[in-house]
């Protein structure tokens, strides 16, 4: 339940998109006393932790193996790991992203205990959310912010977490920059939209168009009779291309590109 008096103080361990959503819902209604970024940051969250007892850890996708020693400084409730997919599936670095790849439609988020394996602590609560636009931001945004609201509404009278059925765990890898590569030729046109959408930020698909290599931005699969100004061939179909970046250069429209590069 919400405590409207005192604020909750928080240690939060993030990086990156997910991190950051989630840090703006719960700095709204608890006290971040710390925000550890690196692994140098470690020792001074077990310090705060000992100076203020009451303080709750809360992880999402901080990117270092955090050891035995921080984890039972924050015992008996454990670090609160923020995890966008309905554990046990999609352990691992790229859960939002290897959902997007593998045709998911409905996207989750679990708050799990961390523990020294890999995404494996027991369960405190897990949630799915349909309906959300295929945009991977949007996805990193609706699942941090329904994650972070669950523990400012829970935080202070946390659930006995279930343990996780190990033997239907899944895993995701770190991406690579050769997997933007894409053959477009090779490729199915559904296929070849997610994994744009997937690999926005890193590792960025990209086509060449008159000589000219570029990030693919926004685009979406040619619809039947549907006509577009800048197009890329696939398999099965075609991709409207309404938004790239010629390298080296700024993020433009179609209709822009081809003004200013199309001979």
């Amino acid at each position: 339940m919400r405590n409207f008096g005192v604020k909750n103080k928080i240690i939060f361990f993030g990086n990156g998109p997910l991190a950051d959503y989630a840090l703006g819902v719960l700095a709204r209604d608890a006290e971040v006393i710390f925000h550890a970024r690196t692994r140098e940051d470690l020792a001074r969250a077990v310090e705060l932790k000992q100076d203020f007892p009451e303080a709750v850890g809360v992880l999402a996708s901080f990117g270092v193996m955090i050891k035995s020693d921080v984890l039972e400084a924050f015992e008996p409730e454990g670090i609160l790991n923020i995890h966008p997919s309905l554990l046990p599936l999609y352990r691992g670095p790229s859960p939002i992203e290897s959902a997007i790849l593998n045709g998911d439609t409905k996207f989750s988020v679990s708050i799990m205990k961390l523990v020294k394996a890999m995404d494996a602590g027991p369960i405190y609560w897990q949630t799915t959310l349909e309906n959300l636009p295929l945009c991977k931001d949007d996805i990193y945004k609706a699942l941090a912010e329904a994650g972070a609201e669950w523990i400012i509404d829970n935080i202070s009278a946390l659930p006995t977490p279930t343990k996780q059925d190990d033997e239907k765990a899944t895993f995701t890898r770190k991406f690579e920059k050769n997997d933007g590569a894409v053959d477009f030729s090779d490729c199915a046109a559904e296929e070849a939209y997610r994994k744009i959408v997937a690999f926005q930020g890193f590792p960025k698909v990209k086509y060449t168009f008159f000589g000219l290599s570029c990030i693919l931005l926004d685009v979406h699969v040619l619809g039947p009779g549907e006509t577009a100004l800048l197009t890329i061939p696939c398999a099965d179909g075609a991709l409207a291309v309404q938004k790239l970046q010629p390298e080296g250069r700024k993020a433009m429209d179609a209709k822009s590109f081809l003004n200013g590069y199309k001979k």
